[in-house]
């Protein structure tokens, strides 16, 4: 096994060491607190193994049950920024690196305080191995379990060098700040759009919406889905009939987050002339989940935006045909604003999974303004949009350089 990374800061040479967890930091669990304890005016929030695992990387005193404690176990117990954390039972092995105080740590999670560097530590814990090595010496039935000493146990390669140790655990923090920064401009423009969708269309028992663009004042029209489409289920053909042939839209195009492009879709079909003109998707159409697995995403929509060629669509999604003069781009914003989104979701009916149908969709009532003020609030989502998948797509890319690194600066 080689002892020297494939990537090194400058000035290092030496190979790295075998090292254990245990000669690497001190190694210690949290207090068995007693939920009749928990109180909502607590001042610490108890950490346990599902704080960890709701969280991605940071954990942060926000949520779930919360305890006032003497200031002795807070002494012992209570949690410091940098301290590495480590799930113990269930899904074992999983860390996350301690981002705030105010916060004491329950039993059965591991608590790794470094010897050296904690982000050294905390980035030395992720390269995979760890989390491996955990899993497969974890004992227990369907709920597994590892003990503080198989933590400590476990064996890497590390630098001996303190600096070089440092200069890694710097740089990883230095990326990791910079892929915050970047998640949180993706989630305040995600925000934003769930806010604007709230205030451009009308709420629930509204006539007008609260935000509109200059010049704007007209009445909007309500109307009912039927009078705007044609609803239809989609082709179903035996399993030779898929696999080539003629673009058919899925339910997995539907939930894209993109519009419905020809290029876009995914699966083929082969369909005869008459199947092709009966399941025909075209430019303006739009087309809904038909059966999801929770209420929340029942009826989800999408719109079908090419306007050069033309395709089909599948067995589990119920097509709308345009049939009036509406702008599609803000057909598909419409459908996904609050008012709209509550009269499906309550219709859908469903015992493993929650289906909608197309009585249910022709009855949707929805508000429309003239055309003109259509395509404004179309473009103006639609550059909204733009801007959240450019910061994806970024956050994305750094996480991906990140893994790559972590490949390459560890051993």
């Amino acid at each position: 096994m080689s002892r020297v990374p494939a990537v090194r800061f400058k000035g290092f040479t030496d190979p790295w060491e075998q090292r254990k967890l245990k000669d690497l930091s001190t190694i210690s669990t949290g207090f068995p607190f007693e939920s009749t304890s928990f109180s909502d005016d607590g001042e610490y929030l108890v950490i346990t193994n599902g704080n960890i695992l709701a969280e991605e990387q940071y954990v942060l005193p926000y949520g779930g049950n919360k305890i006032s404690l003497e200031h002795e176990l807070i002494e012992q117990y209570g949690l410091n920024v940098g301290d590495v954390l480590v799930t113990m039972d269930g899904e074992v092995g999983r860390t996350a690196k301690v981002a705030d105080e105010r916060m004491v740590l329950a039993q059965r999670v591991g608590r790794l305080i470094a010897k050296n560097d904690p982000e050294f530590l905390y980035q030395w814990l992720n390269t995979g191995s760890f989390s491996r090595s955990m899993i497969n010496i974890a004992r227990g039935g369907t709920i597994k379990h590892i003990s503080l000493a198989e933590i400590g146990a476990f064996e890497g390669v590390a630098p001996h060098d303190q600096n070089e140790i440092e200069k890694i655990g710097f740089f990883f923090r230095n990326m990791d700040h910079l892929i915050t920064l970047h998640q949180r401009k993706y989630d305040k423009l995600c925000t934003i759009k769930k806010s604007m969708l709230d205030k451009m269309f009308p709420r629930p028992g509204e006539l007008v919406p609260e935000i509109r663009f200059e010049g704007f004042t007209d009445p909007w029209e309500q109307r009912k889905l039927e009078e705007l489409m044609l609803f239809q289920n989609g082709f179903n053909g035996g399993r030779e009939s898929f696999g080539s042939g003629t673009p058919l839209i899925s339910v997995m195009d539907v939930l894209s987050e993109s519009f419905i492009t020809h290029e876009s879709i995914r699966a083929k079909a082969v369909v005869s002339p008459k199947e092709r003109e009966r399941y025909l998707v075209e430019y303006g159409d739009v087309l809904f989940q038909r059966s999801s697995e929770n209420q929340e995403d029942a009826g989800t929509s999408n719109i079908y935006l090419d306007q050069e060629k033309s395709a089909v669509f599948g067995g589990f999604v119920i097509r709308g045909k345009r049939i009036a003069d509406y702008d599609p781009p803000m057909m598909k914003y419409l459908l996904s604003s609050r008012m709209v989104r509550q009269q499906i979701t309550s219709c859908a009916q469903g015992a493993q999974h929650i289906n909608v149908s197309q009585d249910t969709l022709q009855s949707v009532e929805v508000f429309l303004p003239s055309f003109l003020e259509q395509h404004q609030i179309g473009a103006f989502f639609q550059k909204l949009d733009h801007f959240i998948t450019l910061h994806q797509r970024k956050l994305e890319l750094l996480k991906n350089v990140k893994k790559s690194l972590l490949d390459k600066m560890f051993v």
